[in-house]
């Protein structure tokens, strides 16, 4: 994890990636956005990559493979799982199996996206935060 690394975000709708892009802006966060539609294309990147992301955030409910399997798949590919990107589920997806199983998974967050774009930016900003003070194993 780099703290300047990119934000990962799986999301497929394009509303969403739109209120996203606005969010961290308003925020000020000057990381880059790197937007996929599933988590085959997460899964792809990551493996490809040379960049050291500082977070993905990923909805529950994506096309291809789904964000539970997509963060399966980080857990069981030994690599990514060392290199400790934080995993949160921001997703409308409210359902209490899926909070359990995402948290057996070992996410580091479970967020529902709200319909309100100033509430959006207070879980964002708390997120984004959090993870900036955060110690961390792969700290830069």
């Amino acid at each position: 994890m780099s703290r300047k690394g990119p934000i990962i975000i799986a999301e497929d709708d394009v509303d969403d990636r739109d209120v996203l892009r606005e969010v961290f802006k308003s925020l000020s966060i000057t990381n880059e956005l790197k937007f996929f539609d599933n988590g085959q294309q997460v899964l792809d990147y990551l493996l490809t990559t040379r960049d050291s992301p500082f977070i993905i955030i990923s909805d529950v409910n994506l096309p291809l493979m789904s964000g539970t399997r997509l963060r399966q798949a980080i857990n069981d590919n030994e690599k990514l799982r060392r290199k400790s990107i934080p995993f949160i589920f921001l997703t409308t997806n409210v359902e209490d199996d899926a909070v359990v199983k995402a948290y057996e998974m070992m996410v580091q967050g479970y967020f529902v996206k709200e319909n309100n774009i100033d509430r959006i930016r207070e879980v964002i900003g708390l997120i984004m935060h959090y993870w900036k003070v955060c110690r961390h194993p792969n700290s830069q």
